[in-house]
């Protein structure tokens, strides 16, 4: 090879595709745009063609480079994975761990568990992702990702941390104005909080047989697309909310909240989960780690139960 620090240059040249544009790499990568630019600079005199057609409004990849960046997304990720094993054999504890998961429980549980075994191991770091969407471990470099609901078939690993039940809550000042339901038809009437943007692991559908807000039925008084919002609105008296046990199940506890026992939670019946999904057969010593610090941090049973 050439270029000693082509592979280096590589990783940083999918930095820029993926971004569209030399600033979104440098951010990431905590470096100047300029630095950058000589990165790439130095690739394309090492493989001798051009791979970015520039201007003043955004990059263009051509022919070549587009060819480029796909066999090196998949080298890089088999030096991650080649990386990833290795290191797991010698018990490591370092590196950059790569997560994503729901915002809500990100921060309620996972940046706590991370904070501990970071203090313990300061050769760590950590990029999180808080999504909501189904990030993908393989694509997206990730070591783990964290999932809630009843899991797909997939190829991924999963290793189970917790189980979820979903439940119905409002403060017991709004049950006492507007009355305790006890079967879902008793709730026409109410007023609903309900998860924005389509469907999601959380629908009315599974009490009402129905979105919320459909006519005849009860209404959707208050949407949004981010758990902890909807866990205040509820507590703010707005009424019922629909939520999983670890986002609510700590103020029924305390009594901030009550729950709304009907007669059928058919909605329970599935086996849905916490569950962590890693690509690799032999998870790396510092996601071995992360997932028994995070059991910790959950408990058996939950502390949300």
């Amino acid at each position: 090879m050439k270029d000693p620090r082509f592979a280096e240059h590589l990783a940083i040249y999918v930095d820029v595709v993926r971004g569209g544009s030399f600033s979104s790499a440098a951010r990431h990568r905590g470096v100047t745009p300029s630095a950058i630019v000589r990165q790439i600079d130095a690739l394309e005199h090492s493989v001798g063609v051009p791979l970015l057609v520039r201007s003043t409004r955004a990059l263009a990849v051509t022919d070549a480079g587009e060819r480029l960046f796909e066999r090196a997304q998949r080298l890089l990720d088999d030096l991650a994975d080649t990386h990833a094993e290795i290191a797991a054999f010698d018990g490591a504890v370092a590196g950059v761990l790569r997560l994503a998961c729901f915002p809500t429980f990100g921060k309620r549980y996972v940046v706590p568990t991370l904070e501990s075994i970071m203090r313990d191991h300061p050769g760590l770091t950590v990029e999180l992702d808080l999504t909501e969407r189904l990030a993908d471990p393989v694509l997206e470099r990730l070591d783990a990702v964290i999932r809630i609901g009843e899991l797909a078939d997939s190829t991924l690993i999963a290793t189970k941390l917790a189980s979820q039940n979903r439940m119905l809550v409002a403060t017991p000042a709004y049950l006492d104005r507007h009355g305790t339901p006890t079967e879902g038809k008793n709730l026409t009437g109410h007023r609903l909080i309900d998860k924005l943007h389509g469907a999601d692991l959380l629908g009315w559908s599974d009490v009402l047989g129905h979105p919320a807000g459909a006519a005849p039925g009860p209404q959707a008084v208050f949407r949004c697309d981010d758990f902890e919002a909807m866990r205040l609105a509820a507590l703010a008296g707005i009424g019922i909310a629909f939520l999983a046990d670890w986002v609510v199940g700590a103020d029924v506890r305390a009594g901030s909240l009550k729950r709304i026992r009907l007669d059928d939670e058919r909605w329970n019946e599935a086996k849905a989960g916490v569950y962590l999904l890693r690509a690799l057969a032999q998870p790396s010593a510092k996601l071995t780690i992360l997932t028994a610090a995070l059991r910790e941090t959950i408990g058996s049973p939950p502390v949300w139960t």
